[in-house]
C-alpha cells in the first residue's frame, strides 16, 4: 500500500472517486472550487492506492487558509465499502495492522492519516490538524449516518485524533423577525484594534467553548486574543466597520461582537462577555445587535453562527435571538 499526495496533474483522477455520503456534502465541484481559491491544496490531497496507478482505497483531504503554509483541518475522508487488499511483505506493526481487525475502512484510511501527519510534522507542524465532520442535528439517530461517522472515527482514533467536540451549528434566515433590543445596551464601532485583544484576552479564562480554553492553555490569552484578532481583520471577508463594543447606558464596557463573513455567508463572529457582566443575558443583546447589522449590511438570506454544544449559556442566546439549529460540526484533535 502506498501513501502519498497526489499532484496537479492527478486531480481529475482522483476526484471521480470523491462520493459524498451522509457524513459530509464535500464533492469533487466543491473541491475543485476551493483548489482554485487556494483553500485546498494537491499537496493536501492525500491517497492510498494498492499499487501505483491503481485506483485509490482512500482520499484524505485537508483544508487550509490561502497563506498558510500546513493545513488547518481534515475536512474529508473516503474510502469503498468492501474488502480492500492486504500489504504484500512481511508484517509491520503499523497503523494498518493495529486496527486491521475493525472495519477494512478504518484500517487503511488510519494508515493514511498517520503517514500524512508525519510527513506534516517533519515540514514543522507540532500538532496534528483535527478532522471536521458536518453532520445533520440528529446523526446519531440516523443510522447511515452513525455509521458513515464510525468508521471514520476509528480511523481518526488509530491515527491520533482521539478528543471529540461537538459544536452546534446555528442559522438565522430572513423569513424571521430581524431581533429586537431591550435598550440596556449601547453598541458603538471602535476603530482601535487593541482595545478588542484586551476584551478578548479578558472574557477568555472561564469560557465554556473548548477549542478557546485549549488554545488559551497552549499560548496563552494575549496570544490568543491577538491572533483571534488578526484572523477577523486579515483573513475573513467581514468589513472591520462592523466591530461593536457594548457599554451600559452608564458607560460601562459589557463586552463586544465582531461580525463577519467567510467565503460563503455572513457568520455571527466572535462575541463576548465580561466575566462581572455574566448571567444576566447580555450574550443574546450583542448576539441581536450582530444580527441587525449583519442582515442590514449583507443583505443575506442566512446567516450562521456556531458554539460547543456544552455552551449551553451561548446555545440559550442562539435561541432567544430566533436561530435554529441546524447541523453539527464533530472535531476530532490530537487533544
Amino acid at each position: 500500500m502506498i501513501f502519498r499526495p497526489i499532484v496537479p496533474q492527478e486531480i481529475g483522477s482522483v476526484l471521480a472517486h470523491v462520493r459524498p455520503d451522509s457524513s459530509t456534502t464535500l464533492s469533487a465541484d466543491l473541491i475543485r472550487s476551493r483548489l482554485a481559491l487556494g483553500e485546498y491544496r494537491p499537496g493536501w490531497i492525500w491517497i492510498a492506492e494498492p499499487v501505483p496507478g491503481r485506483a485509490p482505497m482512500a482520499i484524505a483531504v485537508w483544508w487550509g487558509r490561502p497563506l498558510d503554509c500546513h493545513p488547518g483541518s481534515l475536512d474529508a475522508l473516503f474510502a469503498p465499502l468492501g474488502p480492500l487488499p492486504v500489504p504484500a511483505g512481511p508484517p509491520r506493526r503499523t497503523a494498518w495492522a493495529a486496527s486491521c481487525s475493525t472495519d477494512p475502512r478504518s484500517a487503511v484510511a488510519a494508515a493514511l492519516l498517520t503517514a500524512a501527519h508525519q510527513v506534516f510534522a517533519a515540514d514543522g507542524l507540532a500538532i496534528a490538524p483535527p478532522f471536521h465532520l458536518f453532520l445533520p442535528p440528529a446523526w446519531r439517530a440516523r443510522s447511515d449516518v452513525a455509521a458513515a461517522v464510525a468508521w471514520r472515527r476509528r480511523a481518526a482514533e488509530a491515527a491520533g485524533l482521539h478528543c471529540a467536540n461537538e459544536r452546534l451549528r446555528f442559522e438565522w434566515t430572513t423569513d424571521r423577525p430581524v431581533p429586537a433590543l431591550s435598550g440596556r445596551l449601547r453598541f458603538v464601532p471602535e476603530p482601535d484594534d487593541e482595545v478588542f485583544v484586551r476584551l478578548i484576552r479578558r472574557v477568555l479564562p472561564g469560557t465554556l467553548e473548548r477549542s478557546g480554553a485549549r488554545e488559551c492553555m497552549l499560548v496563552g490569552a494575549e496570544a490568543q486574543a491577538r491572533s483571534e484578532v488578526a484572523f477577523y481583520r486579515q483573513e475573513m471577508l467581514g468589513k472591520r466597520a462592523w466591530w461593536r463594543i457594548a457599554r451600559t447606558t452608564t458607560g460601562h464596557v459589557v463586552g463586544f461582537g465582531i461580525p463577519s463573513h467567510n467565503s460563503e455567508v455572513p457568520v455571527t463572529g466572535p462575541l463576548g462577555v465580561l466575566p462581572e457582566f455574566r448571567g444576566r443575558g447580555f450574550a443574546a443583546e450583542i448576539l441581536a445587535e450582530t444580527t441587525r447589522i449583519l442582515a442590514a449590511e449583507t443583505g443575506a438570506a442566512v446567516i450562521r453562527g456556531e458554539t460547543d454544544i456544552a455552551n449551553h449559556p451561548m446555545v440559550a442566546a442562539f435561541e432567544l435571538v430566533g436561530y435554529l439549529d441546524h447541523a453539527r460540526r464533530l472535531v476530532l484533535s490530537a487533544g
